[in-house]
């Protein structure tokens, strides 16, 4: 796999980035306050209204709008190819994502009709622009003869936003009373392409490069390059068209089964990276693991399981969910900004300012101590929410307000970066003067 080129000099704005990127974290932590002081009637059931709204929350307000920033960045200076109105975009997508959020919690809480219509619509529009912007980015794409995951995501996850954006409208407007559908089938393809589709396929092809560039582990293999995500989203769609609720979910069992084979490698990588004293390192390892246990769980549940307890039993969905939407999203989504983030600063400070000016470093931006206590505690944060099925009453509150205070503290520390980059801006605009 020949060395990739990044064009560093194509990268878009700090403006259209940090736009989708700073308020992301206090929405994570408007989750956790929510988690831990909402109506906890049925947790730790996955149903229940407030897990309902907490993962949208998450799902949308934070997550949402970080990866959609990622994505305004990595085209042009992975693919060379910049996102059309993405400066335009860029404004909208965490306040609209937290609007679709926010009218989804009222509706699962409150049952109310009209919430589910406006997220419905709101979504649309917001996502609609970014499905329709990325596609356009990705089809005026160049690939070369061996290109790789990263390529290879940004070319095809259009598609897969697309697939996750109809199938919750279709769920939306089934809770509206807009239509009829069979809820219980398009709840387990949007779970599934949201997860993995857009997640999993988001994170595990953003980390191909972003994992060997900042904590030097060894490069993917072709065979990674090759398969990753594009098996993960073969997959899905088999699952989309073939897979029934009646009987044993053979697509959906195969997909988790690839997904512990490429947690499997993922973890063989991270390993062997050679800044294993980074903070954010720690983060990329709970990751990985977070997806082979959740995948291994899911199969335990999904075949013949009269041997297991019945305890283990009701606490598995629970458990994969905090899993796959915490440990194997929110920690990279993290581990990443708490890396990008100094380096965005570091990049744009060096392109506006002359070079024999000494800049802040990235250690300097944000520091390292800070970030490895971020990282602590959403691993406590973590660790406590897979203990909720034991006592929800107790463990939720506490365990909630840690996974709060984690966000708010990278939310304070992207703050203090853009902080710092801005006063070096003005020192040397000053010193011109």
């Amino acid at each position: 796999m020949a060395n990739k080129i990044l064009s560093y000099e194509l990268a878009p704005s700090p403006a259209t980035i940090f736009g989708c990127l700073l308020p992301a974290p206090w929405i994570g932590a408007v989750a956790g306050l929510l988690l831990a002081f909402g109506p906890a009637e049925g947790v730790p059931s996955r149903f229940a209204p407030l897990v309902l709204a907490v993962t949208h929350v998450l799902a949308l307000g934070m997550l949402a709008p970080i990866m959609i920033g990622a994505l305004f960045q990595l085209f042009p200076v992975v693919a060379g190819q910049a996102v059309p109105s993405a400066k335009k975009i860029s404004p909208f997508v965490a306040l609209a994502s937290f609007g679709v959020s926010l009218s989804l919690t009222f509706g699962f809480l409150y049952g109310d009709r009209i919430a589910f219509i406006l997220a419905m619509l709101i979504a649309s529009l917001i996502y609609g622009a970014v499905v329709c912007a990325l596609a356009l980015a990705a089809w005026r794409m160049v690939l070369p003869t061996h290109h790789d995951a990263s390529l290879l995501t940004l070319r095809w996850i259009a598609w897969s936003l697309l697939m996750v954006l109809g199938l919750g409208v279709a769920l939306a407007g089934g809770f509206a009373g807009a239509w009829e559908i069979n809820l219980t089938a398009v709840l387990t393809r949007h779970v599934a392409w949201a997860g993995l589709g857009w997640v999993a396929a988001l994170v595990s092809g953003i980390a191909s490069t972003v994992v060997p560039m900042f904590w030097q582990s060894p490069k993917p293999s072709a065979r990674w390059h090759q398969s990753v995500p594009v098996v993960l989203w073969l997959l899905l769609m088999l699952m989309t068209l073939f897979d029934s609720q009646d009987g044993i979910p053979y697509w959906t069992i195969l997909l988790a089964l690839v997904v512990m084979c490429l947690a499997a490698f993922a973890f063989k990588n991270v390993m062997k990276a050679k800044r294993r004293f980074d903070p954010a390192w720690t983060l990329w390892v709970a990751c990985v693991l977070s997806w082979f246990s959740s995948a291994m769980l899911y199969l335990m549940l999904a075949v013949p399981h009269d041997y297991l307890p019945a305890f283990f039993i009701d606490a598995s969905p629970w458990w994969i969910g905090v899993l796959g939407l915490v440990g194997g999203a929110v920690f990279p989504v993290n581990a990443m900004l708490g890396k990008i983030i100094p380096f965005l600063v570091f990049l744009h400070l060096r392109r506006q300012i002359p070079t024999p000016q000494r800049i802040p470093t990235m250690q300097e931006v944000i520091l390292p101590q800070h970030l490895r206590i971020q990282a602590r505690l959403v691993v406590v944060a973590l660790l406590g929410l897979l203990m909720v099925p034991v006592a929800p009453s107790i463990i939720l509150p506490l365990a909630g307000s840690i996974f709060a205070a984690s966000q708010m503290l990278i939310g304070a520390l992207i703050l203090r970066a853009l902080f710092r980059y801005r006063h070096e801006l003005k020192r040397v605009i000053f010193a011109k003067n």
